[in-house]
């Protein structure tokens, strides 16, 4: 388990891998946990997880080296971002790097993660509109049966009117080198929140 490190207003979580893959990221401290994020959403080090109160004053949260992956589970209690009382080594998150989608309670996420574990899971990085296509009398970005590598364009989002363009990044993302499009599950011009899966994949040889 790696060691938490605070300083200033904000502290690291600690990260444990376990022996079926998935991790746990804990929490640094003692206090009042609020999560601001969700189960379907991807996590990546350095991303902010939420807050901890302590002693009336509110630590940011951040993930940890080594806590990369889709949440599957959130603290018991935390839900809709309501606070709850947490220890020093409570669990904050369950990760499954593999790309796969939970939810609910912990029973309802093993069985998300166990149908989800024969593919992974693309998910949107940030919430905006989702754009399949550059234009509307062009070729998609991405189409079932495609291999994604490195630098592939997957979408774009619209943030604000602000065209985001969102790219395929294995190291990034925890996914294959390369991977193959099995199903895209979002319309074009779709609302997605962050987290929402736009494509279904599996590895390719």
């Amino acid at each position: 388990m790696s060691d938490a490190r605070v300083h200033a207003a904000h502290a690291t979580a600690l990260a444990e891998p376990r022996d079926d893959g998935e991790v746990l990221v804990r929490a640094p401290g003692v206090g009042l946990w609020r999560p601001a994020l969700a189960p379907g959403q991807l996590v990546r080090p350095g991303d902010e997880l939420g807050a901890l109160e302590v002693l009336g004053a509110s630590l940011k949260i951040v993930a940890p080296a080594g806590a990369r992956g889709v949440i599957v589970a959130i603290a018991d209690g935390a839900v809709g971002h309501a606070r709850v009382a947490v220890g020093h080594g409570a669990v904050l998150f369950r990760l499954d790097p593999r790309g796969a989608i939970g939810g609910g309670d912990d029973a309802a996420s093993r069985g998300d993660a166990a149908t989800a574990a024969s593919g992974l899971a693309f998910v949107a990085p940030t919430s905006g509109r989702y754009y399949a296509r550059p234009g509307p009398d062009k070729a998609p970005f991405v189409s079932v049966g495609d291999v994604l590598r490195d630098g592939h364009t997957v979408c774009l989002l619209e943030v604000m009117k602000t065209f985001n363009r969102v790219v395929y990044d294995a190291a990034e993302l925890g996914l294959p080198a390369a991977a193959r499009v099995v199903a895209i599950e979002v319309g074009n011009e779709q609302d997605v929140d962050a987290g929402t899966v736009i494509l279904r994949l599996e590895e390719a040889t």
